[in-house]
């Protein structure tokens, strides 16, 4: 009986993230700094005519806009104000806008892809590679994976392994200027690999941790990981 109501719990809790998504599709897609709501459907998005040599998921839609798909407020707070605290299953420090920028400075061109199912091809970021910055933590032995925390109390769980990739950012620009609030900004990190729920806007902490465990969208039906060429959206993907 236990196992029964666990699996209907575990099903109403990703009905209720598929729902949240396709709310947030129709409802709160931003065109980036146009303060205009668009839905997901007309010339907004197009289907591919093919996966382009393997640069579109399935199930993945060309958008060359920016939506914005947020749960909550977004913070508003200057650059010099973040901090980027570490802890857990590492040294504890608290890094200050003043020494993550003393950090050198990476551009990356790369594709990025929405569970909400649009990808936009050929972005561009700027900011600090997370192996640059790996270089001054110091992870336990025993630390697999690392809780990623944002302003506003917002988390989302990534394998270490998946995290110190060479092609992962803590931006603070997209193209040529400043990230805009809506967008993560003043700094977010991008893990271009993964559904773009995984690149926390905002961050503010990494907290090093023995095991998977979720994050916020992950206790609400998301996929631990989130592959999007496994097409790995939901919990029993």
């Amino acid at each position: 009986m236990a196992l029964v109501q666990r699996a209907g719990a575990q099903k109403t809790l990703q009905k209720t993230a598929q729902k949240t998504a396709q709310k947030a599709a129709r409802l709160t897609v931003l065109a980036a700094g146009r303060g205009v709501e668009y839905g997901m459907l007309g010339n907004f998005f197009k289907k591919p005519k093919d996966d382009m040599d393997g640069r579109i998921p399935p199930g993945q839609s060309l958008t060359t806009r920016f939506p914005v798909l947020t749960y909550g407020p977004a913070p508003r707070y200057k650059l010099e104000d973040v901090t980027i605290e570490v802890s857990g299953l590492a040294t504890p420090r608290t890094f200050s806008w003043t020494e993550l920028s003393a950090l050198p400075q990476t551009t990356l061109t790369y594709d990025i892809h929405c569970v909400t199912h649009w990808s936009k091809l050929d972005t561009i970021w700027t900011g600090i590679a997370v192996p640059d910055l790996m270089t001054l933590i110091e992870p336990k032995p025993e630390a697999t994976h690392v809780m990623i925390h944002s302003v506003g109390g917002y988390t989302t769980n990534l394998a270490l392994s998946d995290f110190v990739l060479p092609a992962n950012l803590l931006a603070s620009r997209f193209g040529d200027k400043p990230l805009e609030t809506e967008h993560g900004g003043p700094l977010r990190l991008v893990v271009p690999h993964l559904f773009f729920w995984k690149s926390a806007k905002w961050i503010s902490g990494l907290e090093f941790i023995s095991a998977d465990a979720p994050g916020f969208w992950e206790r609400n039906g998301y996929h631990m990981r989130g592959d999007p060429f496994k097409e790995e959206r939901y919990s029993d993907d």
